[in-house]
């Protein structure tokens, strides 16, 4: 039996005057997955985000959430919480007594310490659960407001960039808990410019340029659609293996320049078969492998193909 999507959108348009920050758009969220919303700098992911949260209305299209029917009243629906542009929270207050109001205003009531208790242990903050936080570092701050966008147990969960300011170790936490959420059937929708991010949590993808879809889909298929990438090759000859690079049909020599022969690293592109054909070549040739990798993902390299070359942003419109 089919799922009813946690958020269905077809033909959603919206405008701000004369500007267009969504144009047409479709998109598919399905229940217990995590779906990736990228897009360069006023691609319209924020403005998508504000709709599938409730803070904003579509000016064309329909939205269901839930398996509901958007109005146009603004309301945050039953079984959705998250944030936009950054979770709101009060800098004199301490993060137990931020979640605290926040379950009041949302009602609620019964068991309200179980659920506080429970949102910062889930987001790593008990320990600091009593600072003030106006003293919390930006990764903290992101940290609270998942926790407080735990608290009513969504069904859906709209996180806009929730990896911003995150160390390495907060970083796991927050996909780890993720990961957890999704594996009770939470729908989570995320708005990213780490590429890491889509390739460890996302099952499905939607780029954005311009307030259109330019692509929708599988990540393993985002990440097919990257072509030709530019790899970094190091071995134990640098200038043997740029000569035998250079007589390999198919392959492009990009660096180091070529008043630096003796530079240890090469950069180089061309189809996976002609990569392996070298590889092959050096080794005949007694040249010593000691590094060949993507210098960008094949994400990012699709990313970039697909939105003009322009660069994933730090927030967007």
């Amino acid at each position: 039996m089919k799922r009813t999507p946690a958020a269905r959108a077809r033909g959603i348009s919206k405008y701000y005057g004369n500007l267009v920050a969504l144009d047409g758009v479709d998109l598919d969220v399905e229940p217990g997955q995590v779906h990736g919303l990228v897009g360069p700098n006023g691609a319209g992911k924020t403005t998508l985000l504000g709709l599938l949260l409730g803070v904003a209305t579509a000016d064309a299209g329909t939205l269901e959430i839930l398996g509901r029917p958007v109005g146009r009243p603004l309301a945050i629906a039953d079984g959705v919480a998250g944030f936009v542009d950054g979770p709101g929270l009060y800098p004199s207050l301490t993060a137990r007594q931020n979640l605290t109001a926040v379950a009041s205003l949302r009602g609620i009531r019964s068991g309200r310490p179980h659920h506080v208790d429970t949102a910062l242990e889930q987001a790593g903050l008990t320990d600091v659960a009593d600072v003030r936080v106006r003293g919390y570092s930006l990764g903290m701050r992101q940290r609270l407001g998942l926790a407080a966008a735990l608290l009513t147990r969504p069904h859906l969960l709209i996180l806009d960039e929730p990896s911003n300011g995150l160390d390495p170790d907060g970083t796991r936490h927050v996909h780890r808990l993720i990961n957890e959420l999704t594996d009770a059937g939470v729908a989570v929708v995320l708005s990213s410019h780490r590429m890491d991010d889509l390739a460890s949590l996302c099952a499905e993808v939607t780029i954005l340029v311009t307030g259109r879809v330019v692509f929708a889909g599988p990540v393993e298929k985002l990440a097919a659609e990257s072509g030709e990438l530019d790899y970094r090759l190091q071995t134990s000859d640098p200038v043997r293996a740029r000569a035998i690079a250079a007589s390999t049909p198919h392959i492009r020599l990009h660096g180091p320049a070529r008043d630096r022969p003796h530079s240890e690293a090469l950069v180089l592109s061309g189809p996976v078969r002609s990569v392996d054909v070298l590889v092959a070549r050096l080794a005949d040739a007694g040249v010593a492998l000691r590094g060949l990798a993507p210098v960008i993902t094949p994400l990012e390299a699709a990313f970039l193909a697909l939105t003009g070359g322009q660069a994933d942003p730090d927030g967007a419109a």
